[in-house]
Protein backbone atom coordinates (compact mmCIF):
# COMPACT_ATOMS: atom_id res chain seq x y z
CA UNK A 1 0.00 0.00 0.00
CA UNK A 2 1.21 3.50 -0.77
CA UNK A 3 2.51 5.42 1.72
CA UNK A 4 4.09 9.04 2.23
CA UNK A 5 6.27 10.19 4.73
CA UNK A 6 6.21 14.03 6.06
CA UNK A 7 9.35 15.70 7.22
CA UNK A 8 10.76 19.53 7.43
CA UNK A 9 14.17 20.25 7.15
CA UNK A 10 15.37 17.08 7.12
CA UNK A 11 13.45 15.39 10.20
CA UNK A 12 10.87 13.07 9.83
CA UNK A 13 7.81 13.89 11.54
CA UNK A 14 5.34 11.07 10.64
CA UNK A 15 3.91 8.31 8.04
CA UNK A 16 0.76 8.46 6.27
CA UNK A 17 -0.96 5.68 4.79
CA UNK A 18 -2.94 6.23 1.93
CA UNK A 19 -5.70 3.69 3.08
CA UNK A 20 -8.47 5.87 1.55
CA UNK A 21 -9.87 7.11 -1.79
CA UNK A 22 -9.15 10.83 -1.01
CA UNK A 23 -6.81 12.47 1.47
CA UNK A 24 -6.71 15.95 2.57
CA UNK A 25 -3.82 18.20 3.13
CA UNK A 26 -3.67 21.18 5.01
CA UNK A 27 -3.56 23.52 7.96
CA UNK A 28 -7.29 23.15 9.41
CA UNK A 29 -7.56 19.87 11.73
CA UNK A 30 -10.07 18.33 9.61
CA UNK A 31 -7.42 17.32 6.96
CA UNK A 32 -6.30 13.77 7.02
CA UNK A 33 -2.81 15.00 6.96
CA UNK A 34 -2.46 18.21 9.10
CA UNK A 35 0.12 20.72 8.59
CA UNK A 36 0.00 23.34 10.77
CA UNK A 37 2.23 26.31 8.85
CA UNK A 38 0.68 29.68 7.63
CA UNK A 39 2.66 28.68 4.70
CA UNK A 40 -0.14 25.92 4.18
CA UNK A 41 -3.81 26.75 3.18
CA UNK A 42 -6.53 25.70 4.85
CA UNK A 43 -7.46 23.13 2.17
CA UNK A 44 -3.88 22.80 0.46
CA UNK A 45 -4.15 19.89 -1.77
CA UNK A 46 -5.69 16.56 -2.36
CA UNK A 47 -4.27 12.62 -2.62
CA UNK A 48 -6.90 10.89 -5.00
CA UNK A 49 -5.95 6.90 -4.67
CA UNK A 50 -7.79 4.49 -7.07
CA UNK A 51 -6.28 0.41 -6.83
CA UNK A 52 -2.27 1.14 -6.85
CA UNK A 53 -2.65 4.95 -8.24
CA UNK A 54 -2.48 8.14 -6.95
CA UNK A 55 -2.16 11.65 -7.95
CA UNK A 56 -2.38 14.41 -6.04
CA UNK A 57 -4.16 18.00 -7.21
CA UNK A 58 -3.77 21.47 -5.62
CA UNK A 59 -6.58 22.73 -4.19
CA UNK A 60 -6.38 26.08 -5.37
CA UNK A 61 -3.91 27.07 -2.64
CA UNK A 62 -2.14 30.47 -2.02
CA UNK A 63 1.59 29.05 -1.93
CA UNK A 64 1.52 26.20 -4.45
CA UNK A 65 1.86 22.82 -4.52
CA UNK A 66 5.85 21.45 -5.70
CA UNK A 67 6.44 17.94 -6.80
CA UNK A 68 10.57 17.15 -7.47
CA UNK A 69 10.94 20.97 -7.62
CA UNK A 70 8.51 22.02 -10.07
CA UNK A 71 4.87 23.35 -9.10
CA UNK A 72 2.24 21.34 -10.12
CA UNK A 73 -1.73 21.68 -10.13
CA UNK A 74 -2.81 18.26 -11.33
CA UNK A 75 0.58 15.14 -10.91
CA UNK A 76 0.41 11.72 -11.05
CA UNK A 77 2.28 10.09 -8.18
CA UNK A 78 5.42 7.72 -8.77
CA UNK A 79 7.59 5.69 -6.68
CA UNK A 80 9.84 8.43 -4.74
CA UNK A 81 8.11 11.57 -5.72
CA UNK A 82 8.42 14.17 -3.16
CA UNK A 83 5.87 16.56 -2.67
CA UNK A 84 6.89 20.05 -1.11
CA UNK A 85 4.07 22.17 0.70
CA UNK A 86 5.82 25.35 2.04
CA UNK A 87 9.20 24.19 4.43
CA UNK A 88 7.18 20.40 4.76
CA UNK A 89 7.93 17.54 2.50
CA UNK A 90 5.87 14.64 1.38
CA UNK A 91 8.26 11.68 0.08
CA UNK A 92 5.79 9.38 -1.60
CA UNK A 93 6.91 5.20 -1.48
CA UNK A 94 4.53 3.03 -3.65
CA UNK A 95 6.58 -0.59 -4.83
CA UNK A 96 3.51 -1.92 -6.35
CA UNK A 97 3.09 -1.30 -9.85
CA UNK A 98 1.36 1.03 -11.54
CA UNK A 99 -2.09 0.49 -13.27
CA UNK A 100 -2.45 3.87 -15.18
CA UNK A 101 0.14 6.23 -16.26
CA UNK A 102 0.23 9.84 -16.61
CA UNK A 103 -0.89 10.35 -20.04
CA UNK A 104 -4.33 8.44 -18.91
CA UNK A 105 -4.74 10.85 -15.85
CA UNK A 106 -4.13 13.87 -18.41
CA UNK A 107 -6.69 12.73 -20.48
CA UNK A 108 -9.76 15.48 -19.41
CA UNK A 109 -13.07 17.06 -20.46
CA UNK A 110 -13.06 20.67 -19.87
CA UNK A 111 -16.64 21.31 -19.95
CA UNK A 112 -18.43 24.95 -19.59
CA UNK A 113 -21.22 26.50 -18.22
CA UNK A 114 -24.37 27.64 -20.95
CA UNK A 115 -23.99 31.21 -19.22
CA UNK A 116 -20.34 31.86 -19.70
CA UNK A 117 -20.19 32.77 -23.28
CA UNK A 118 -17.15 32.86 -25.48
CA UNK A 119 -13.66 30.62 -25.62
CA UNK A 120 -12.50 29.56 -22.68
CA UNK A 121 -9.37 30.79 -20.71
CA UNK A 122 -6.28 29.25 -22.61
CA UNK A 123 -4.81 28.48 -19.15
CA UNK A 124 -7.90 26.29 -18.27
CA UNK A 125 -6.83 24.78 -21.62
CA UNK A 126 -3.57 23.66 -21.20
CA UNK A 127 -3.40 20.58 -20.27
CA UNK A 128 -6.76 19.51 -21.85
CA UNK A 129 -7.45 17.02 -24.79
CA UNK A 130 -10.42 18.32 -27.05
CA UNK A 131 -10.48 16.21 -29.74
CA UNK A 132 -14.21 15.26 -29.01
CA UNK A 133 -16.15 14.34 -31.93
CA UNK A 134 -19.83 16.04 -32.83
CA UNK A 135 -22.30 13.02 -33.47
CA UNK A 136 -25.75 13.23 -34.68
CA UNK A 137 -28.32 11.77 -32.05
CA UNK A 138 -28.87 9.17 -34.04
CA UNK A 139 -25.37 8.04 -33.34
CA UNK A 140 -25.11 9.22 -29.94
CA UNK A 141 -27.82 6.43 -29.05
CA UNK A 142 -27.26 3.48 -27.84
CA UNK A 143 -28.44 0.43 -28.81
CA UNK A 144 -32.30 -0.45 -27.80
CA UNK A 145 -32.53 2.88 -25.60
CA UNK A 146 -33.61 6.51 -26.37
CA UNK A 147 -31.47 9.44 -26.29
CA UNK A 148 -31.79 11.34 -22.63
CA UNK A 149 -33.10 14.51 -22.52
CA UNK A 150 -30.46 16.15 -19.85
CA UNK A 151 -32.51 18.94 -18.91
CA UNK A 152 -35.85 17.89 -18.51
CA UNK A 153 -34.62 14.78 -16.85
CA UNK A 154 -35.59 14.06 -13.35
CA UNK A 155 -34.89 11.39 -10.99
CA UNK A 156 -36.75 10.88 -7.89
CA UNK A 157 -35.33 11.79 -4.43
CA UNK A 158 -33.69 8.78 -2.61
CA UNK A 159 -31.12 8.21 -0.73
CA UNK A 160 -28.71 6.82 -2.98
CA UNK A 161 -28.35 5.66 -6.85
CA UNK A 162 -29.93 2.68 -7.49
CA UNK A 163 -28.70 2.39 -11.47
CA UNK A 164 -24.89 2.32 -10.41
CA UNK A 165 -24.37 -1.13 -8.32
CA UNK A 166 -26.95 -2.78 -10.47
CA UNK A 167 -24.65 -1.68 -13.54
CA UNK A 168 -21.50 -2.26 -11.91
CA UNK A 169 -22.87 -6.09 -10.77
CA UNK A 170 -23.59 -6.48 -14.40
CA UNK A 171 -20.10 -5.23 -15.72
CA UNK A 172 -18.60 -7.54 -13.43
CA UNK A 173 -20.62 -10.69 -14.42
CA UNK A 174 -17.84 -10.92 -17.50
CA UNK A 175 -15.42 -8.94 -19.91
CA UNK A 176 -15.79 -5.57 -18.90
CA UNK A 177 -17.54 -3.32 -21.98
CA UNK A 178 -16.19 -0.55 -23.76
CA UNK A 179 -18.20 3.17 -22.08
CA UNK A 180 -18.21 6.46 -23.06
CA UNK A 181 -20.17 9.50 -21.51
CA UNK A 182 -22.74 11.95 -23.54
CA UNK A 183 -22.55 15.38 -23.06
CA UNK A 184 -26.42 16.20 -22.79
CA UNK A 185 -26.40 20.55 -22.31
CA UNK A 186 -24.27 23.29 -22.09
CA UNK A 187 -21.79 24.46 -24.91
CA UNK A 188 -20.18 20.71 -25.61
CA UNK A 189 -24.40 19.30 -25.84
CA UNK A 190 -23.99 16.67 -28.88
CA UNK A 191 -20.03 15.70 -28.13
CA UNK A 192 -19.16 12.85 -26.68
CA UNK A 193 -16.09 10.94 -24.86
CA UNK A 194 -15.01 7.48 -24.76
CA UNK A 195 -13.48 6.03 -21.73
CA UNK A 196 -10.72 3.96 -23.21
CA UNK A 197 -8.33 5.24 -20.31
CA UNK A 198 -7.98 3.94 -16.47
CA UNK A 199 -8.60 7.45 -15.83
CA UNK A 200 -10.56 10.41 -17.41
CA UNK A 201 -11.17 13.38 -15.33
CA UNK A 202 -14.18 15.65 -16.17
CA UNK A 203 -14.94 19.01 -14.97
CA UNK A 204 -14.33 22.81 -15.53
CA UNK A 205 -10.84 23.01 -13.36
CA UNK A 206 -11.20 25.69 -10.46
CA UNK A 207 -14.87 24.66 -9.86
CA UNK A 208 -15.76 21.36 -10.11
CA UNK A 209 -13.67 18.37 -11.28
CA UNK A 210 -14.37 14.47 -10.89
CA UNK A 211 -12.51 11.38 -12.40
CA UNK A 212 -13.81 8.15 -14.00
CA UNK A 213 -11.83 5.21 -13.04
CA UNK A 214 -12.28 2.14 -15.47
CA UNK A 215 -11.72 -0.62 -13.20
CA UNK A 216 -11.58 -4.78 -13.51
CA UNK A 217 -15.25 -5.11 -11.88
CA UNK A 218 -16.78 -1.38 -13.64
CA UNK A 219 -16.82 2.34 -14.08
CA UNK A 220 -16.08 4.31 -11.16
CA UNK A 221 -16.72 7.89 -10.09
CA UNK A 222 -15.04 10.29 -7.77
CA UNK A 223 -14.99 13.76 -6.72
CA UNK A 224 -11.52 15.39 -7.28
CA UNK A 225 -11.93 19.45 -7.09
CA UNK A 226 -14.35 21.72 -5.93
CA UNK A 227 -16.33 23.26 -2.75
CA UNK A 228 -19.41 21.36 -3.99
CA UNK A 229 -19.81 17.82 -5.20
CA UNK A 230 -21.44 16.92 -8.49
CA UNK A 231 -24.41 14.52 -8.24
CA UNK A 232 -24.92 11.06 -9.70
CA UNK A 233 -28.77 10.62 -10.47
CA UNK A 234 -29.83 13.23 -8.54
CA UNK A 235 -27.98 12.57 -5.25
CA UNK A 236 -24.70 14.38 -4.08
CA UNK A 237 -21.46 12.24 -4.68
CA UNK A 238 -19.68 13.12 -1.64
CA UNK A 239 -16.05 11.92 -1.19
CA UNK A 240 -16.43 8.36 -2.01
CA UNK A 241 -16.27 6.66 -5.35
CA UNK A 242 -19.20 5.40 -6.61
CA UNK A 243 -19.67 2.94 -9.68
CA UNK A 244 -21.43 3.58 -12.46
CA UNK A 245 -24.32 2.14 -14.48
CA UNK A 246 -25.73 2.42 -17.96
CA UNK A 247 -27.50 5.51 -18.46
CA UNK A 248 -27.03 6.96 -15.02
CA UNK A 249 -26.91 10.52 -14.90
CA UNK A 250 -23.88 12.98 -14.03
CA UNK A 251 -24.26 16.74 -13.21
CA UNK A 252 -21.25 18.65 -13.14
CA UNK A 253 -20.62 22.03 -13.12
CA UNK A 254 -23.83 22.88 -14.38
CA UNK A 255 -23.51 20.41 -16.73
CA UNK A 256 -25.41 17.27 -17.29
CA UNK A 257 -24.28 14.10 -19.10
CA UNK A 258 -25.10 10.41 -19.43
CA UNK A 259 -23.17 7.31 -18.92
CA UNK A 260 -23.73 4.35 -20.89
CA UNK A 261 -22.37 1.55 -22.40
CA UNK A 262 -21.29 1.02 -25.84
CA UNK A 263 -23.33 -1.24 -27.99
Amino acid sequence: MAKLILSVDGQVLKEYTLSKERTLIGRKPHNDIQIDNLAVSGEHAAIITILNDSFIEDLGSTNGTMVNGKPIKKHFLQNNDVVEIGKHKLKYFNDAPAQATAADFEKTMIIRNPAKAGPPPEKAMGDTQTNLKAMSPEQLKPAGAPLAAGPTTTTPPGPAPSAGPAGAAAAAAGPLRDAAIQVLSGAAAGKTLDLTKNLTTIGKPGVQVAVITKRPNGYFITHVEGATYPTLNGTSLGAQAHPLGDHDLIEIAGVKMEFFYKP
